[in-house]
């Protein structure tokens, strides 16, 4: 069984999301909450794998509050925005947020979202994904090249291809490897650097300058 804890400071958009959820038999809603501050202490009475959190609360905001759980708790946060360009999606990445969603999502794919972020995958898919975090990560650094010095060439391609939104799939097929030989690479580039999903893994790809903001799908 899934459980879910969903924060939003809407009443509605909470037992909306927490209808669809509990007609699943495999997901169960463990709790809502309408600020940060309350989403945090319900996450950790309740120990929920999933929490689908809003990026824009009163209070103590999703940001601060997705910070609070990744630190203390081993749930994924999957953020809900209003917004198809929201310009703390980025900042909610880099507080370990697996993914984000918009609050429009059809019910077949929030379904999708929950299961998916329980089973380690991320919400990368959706290219407004990539466009985000391209939007709003900063000027490429200089970069600390000792940050890469830990992957393989391989790695370091697979790396950049997944920065870019390609699935492991389009991957294997760009460099001639098998899918499993793919998730391989993505594994010990996740565990060599203690990250916990690809948006991570994206993230550092944008810090280190392995890819720069604005680059095409297609390069």
């Amino acid at each position: 069984m899934i459980r879910v804890v969903i924060a939003d400071d809407q009443a509605l958009v909470r037992s909306g999301f927490g209808a669809i959820l509990s007609s699943e038999d495999d997901i169960e809603v463990a709790g809502e909450a309408g600020t940060g501050d309350e989403a945090t202490e319900l996450v950790a009475r309740t120990s929920p794998d999933v929490v689908l959190m809003d990026v824009r609360m009163p209070g103590s905001n999703g940001i601060e509050a997705t910070r609070r759980i990744t630190t203390a708790h081993r749930a994924k946060v999957v953020m809900l925005t209003t917004f198809d360009v929201d310009e703390h999606v980025y900042d909610a990445f880099r507080a370990g947020a697996s993914g984000f969603l918009l609050k429009t999502v059809s019910p077949e794919y929030l379904v999708h979202a929950v299961r998916a972020a329980h089973c380690g995958e991320t919400l990368l898919a959706p290219a407004i994904t990539r466009r985000v975090v391209e939007r709003f990560t900063a000027a490429p650094r200089p970069g600390d090249g000792r940050r890469l010095e830990r992957l393989t060439d391989r790695e370091l391609q697979v790396l950049r291809l997944v920065a870019l939104g390609l699935s492991n799939d389009e991957i294997a097929s760009r460099l001639y490897l098998s899918a499993g030989t793919v998730k391989t690479h993505v594994g010990r580039i996740l565990a060599k650097y203690d990250l916990r999903d690809r948006v991570q893994a994206v993230v550092l790809a944008y810090e280190t300058g392995v890819v720069q903001p604005g680059s095409a799908r297609e390069e």
